[in-house]
C-alpha cells in the first residue's frame, strides 16, 4: 500500500505543480463562463444576426399590413416593377423579394421569394407564417368570425408538478430543471473520462518509450504502478473539479451580492407600477419560477452521486485506458484499441437524450445497470428521481465491472509494459490475460 501512495503522490504533484495546470484551473471557469456569456449574448443582442430588408410585390392585395418590421427583418413595399425589382435584388438593395400574385386564399399558390444568395430558414419561416397567419384571419373575416374572440378564448395553462412519496408526502419537481442538471453532470464526467483517461494512457506510454518503467519496475509490481498512477490522476481531476466549484460559487456569490439585490429589488417596483400586477405577484414571474425550480433538485444526492460515478467510470476507462498503453509504442498504435472501448462511453451519451424521454423505461434501466454506461445514464436519471434499491445495485454493479475490469487490464499492463516493438492485436492480448507469471 506505501508503494502506490507513493506513486500516487508523485503523479498528482507531477501534474499539479505544471504550470498549465495552474493557469487553467483559474481560467477554466472564466472561459467556460466567457464562452456562454458571448453566445447569450449574440442570440438576444441586436449584433446576433444583420439586419436585412426584404422587399415586396402584392398584387392580389390581401398582404399589405401583414408583414411587420422586427429586430433584423425591415419589410418595404417595392415602388419598382417584378423584373426592376429583381435587379435590385441582384445589386443587394434588397436581402429577398417576395412577389405574391393574385392568388385564391382557399388554395394559396404561386408565392415566390427572390434573393441572390440562400434564403435563411428563419427568414422562410417568419415569412410563411406571416403569410399563414394573414390568409387565416382573411378566411375568419369571410366566415364572418371576429379574430379578437378567438384570442380571448386562448388560455394559457401551467401545470405544478409533484412527486408523491410515502415518507416525504407531496414534493415539487420540475422537468426541465432536472433535464438541465442530469445533461450537465453526464457531459461533465463523459468529458472527464476521456481528458484524464487520455493522461493515464500517454503517462504510461511516455514511461515505457523512455524505460523509465524498467527502473520503477524493479521496485514495484506492475499492478501498484498502475492503480497508483491511475489514482493520482483521478485526484487531480478532483482537485481541478473542487477549485472550479468553490470559484464558480464566489464568483456567483459576489455577483449576485453586487448585483442581485438591486436588480431584483427593481424588478419588484417595475411589477407593482403595473396597475393590472395582482399584490401577491409582485416579484416577476421568472425569478420566482427559477427559484422554485432549484428548490426541487435534491443537489447533496446528485453531488454524492456525481462524486461516485465520476470516481467509478473514470476508474474503469482508465484501467482499460493503462492497458493500452502497456500494449502500444506510439500513440499512434493505440488507435486500433481506443475505438472499440470507447464505443459504450459514446453510446450511452448519445443515447442520454432518449434517456431523458423516458427516465424510467427498461432502456434506461438496463443501460444505468451496465458498469460501461452506467456512469452517463444514471447521472441523467437521479434528478428525475431514481428507487433506492436500482440506485444501490448500479453502485454495486459498478464497484463489481471496476474489479472485474481493473483485474483484466492489470494482466495486459503487467505483460504489455516490458514489450518493446512487437505490432500487438486482439489475439495477442487475449494471451497475456491468460498468462501466469
Amino acid at each position: 500500500m506505501g508503494k502506490i501512495l507513493l506513486i500516487l503522490q508523485r503523479e498528482y504533484l507531477v501534474r499539479v505543480k505544471k504550470k498549465s495546470f495552474i493557469i487553467m484551473t483559474i481560467l477554466g471557469p472564466l472561459l467556460i463562463g466567457g464562452l456562454y456569456a458571448t453566445v447569450i449574448y449574440l442570440a438576444v443582442s441586436e449584433g446576433g444576426s444583420d439586419k436585412r430588408t426584404i422587399a415586396f410585390i402584392d398584387e392580389s392585395g390581401l398582404f399589405n399590413n401583414t408583414f411587420e418590421s422586427g429586430r433584423n427583418l425591415t419589410f418595404i413595399p417595392a415602388v419598382a416593377s417584378l423584373e426592376q425589382a429583381k435587379k435590385e435584388v441582384l445589386a443587394e438593395d434588397y436581402y429577398a423579394l417576395i412577389y405574391i400574385p393574385k392568388i385564391d386564399i382557399n388554395s394559396p399558390q404561386g408565392i415566390r421569394m427572390y434573393s441572390k444568395k440562400g434564403i435563411s430558414l428563419e427568414v422562410q419561416g417568419t415569412v410563411e407564417r406571416a403569410l399563414k397567419r394573414a390568409i387565416e384571419d382573411k378566411k375568419l373575416m369571410d366566415a364572418g368570425i371576429d379574430k379578437q374572440i378567438l384570442k380571448n378564448i386562448e388560455t394559457n395553462v401551467a401545470i405544478s408538478t409533484l412527486n408523491l412519496s410515502e415518507d416525504e408526502g407531496e414534493k415539487g419537481s420540475s422537468s426541465g430543471t432536472a433535464t438541465a442538471v442530469g445533461f450537465a453532470a453526464a457531459f461533465i464526467i463523459y468529458l472527464s473520462i476521456f481528458i484524464y483517461g487520455v493522461q493515464v494512457m500517454r503517462g504510461v506510454i511516455e514511461e515505457k518509450t523512455n524505460r523509465i518503467v524498467e527502473v520503477i519496475i524493479s521496485s514495484i509490481k506492475p499492478f501498484q504502478l498502475m492503480l497508483g498512477k491511475i489514482l493520482g490522476i483521478a485526484l487531480v481531476g478532483l482537485t481541478q473539479f473542487l477549485i472550479w466549484i468553490i470559484f464558480s460559487l464566489l464568483i456567483s456569490t459576489t455577483a449576485l451580492s453586487i448585483l442581485g439585490t438591486d436588480k431584483l429589488q427593481d424588478e419588484r417596483v417595475k411589477a407593482a407600477m403595473q396597475p393590472n400586477m395582482p399584490a401577491g405577484d409582485q416579484v416577476p414571474a421568472m425569478v420566482t419560477n427559477f427559484e422554485s425550480a432549484i428548490a426541487t433538485i435534491n443537489f447533496p444526492l446528485i453531488l454524492s452521486c456525481f462524486l461516485f460515478y465520476f470516481l467509478g467510470g473514470y476508474l474503469i476507462y482508465s484501467a482499460l485506458f493503462a492497458a493500452i498503453g502497456a500494449a502500444a509504442d506510439s500513440e499512434t498504435d493505440t488507435q486500433q484499441f481506443m475505438f472499440p472501448i470507447t464505443i459504450p462511453l459514446i453510446l450511452s451519451f448519445v443515447l442520454a437524450q432518449f434517456v431523458i424521454q423516458n427516465p424510467d423505461g427498461s432502456m434506461a434501466f438496463w443501460l444505468s445497470m451496465i458498469p460501461l454506461t452506467s456512469p452517463i445514464i444514471m447521472m441523467v436519471r437521479i434528478p428525475f428521481g431514481v428507487p433506492p434499491i436500482e440506485l444501490v445495485a448500479s453502485m454495486v454493479l459498478l464497484l463489481g465491472g471496476f474489479l472485474g475490469i481493473t483485474w483484466v487490464a492489470a494482466r495486459i499492463y503487467r505483460v504489455g509494459i516490458l514489450m518493446y516493438g512487437k505490432k500487438v492485436n486482439y489475439k495477442e492480448l487475449a494471451k497475456w490475460v491468460l498468462y501466469k507469471v
